[in-house]
């Protein structure tokens, strides 16, 4: 179940995603979102997110969609420990340290994974992966 948002129809998990994709997408310029948000929840710029989602939830149709949102599939709420670090690297990654740290990555990378990256990115990704153990490597003493 979630909610579709009333101006554009994309899936929303719940109410409280609902608000937020509505006030967002309004804050970035898109005239449909924010006039929805004007005629339906005319404090929407100075409510918080509770009280928006409270209000957009009675104008949303509820709905049943096919695919499943990434934070109920078993997959995910069987893993243990929390996040693995998998969205950054898929492999070969100690935390720092030589020992094995309890859990497997999973090898599907992120959609983002397989865009070209000239050499200027790769320079910067390289750069943060380095800090990153730097930092993590001054946290162990």
């Amino acid at each position: 179940m979630g909610y579709a948002c009333p101006v554009c129809d994309d899936p929303q998990v719940n109410a409280r995603h609902l608000a937020n994709h509505l006030a967002f997408t309004a804050i970035l310029g898109d005239e449909g979102h924010e006039a929805w948000l004007d005629d339906h929840a005319p404090t929407w710029a100075d409510d918080g997110e509770r009280e928006l989602a409270a209000t957009v939830r009675e104008f949303a149709d509820e709905e049943t969609y096919p695919q499943v949102f990434e934070d109920t599939t078993e997959e995910r709420a069987e893993r243990e420990g929390g996040r693995s670090g998998e969205l950054f690297e898929s492999e070969g990654h100690a935390h720092g340290g030589p020992q094995p740290h309890g859990h497997s990555h999973d090898q599907r990378l992120p959609p983002q994974a397989d865009l070209d990256v000239d050499e200027d990115t790769e320079a910067v990704l390289a750069e943060a992966r380095e800090l990153t153990k730097e930092m993590l490597g001054d946290s162990d003493e």
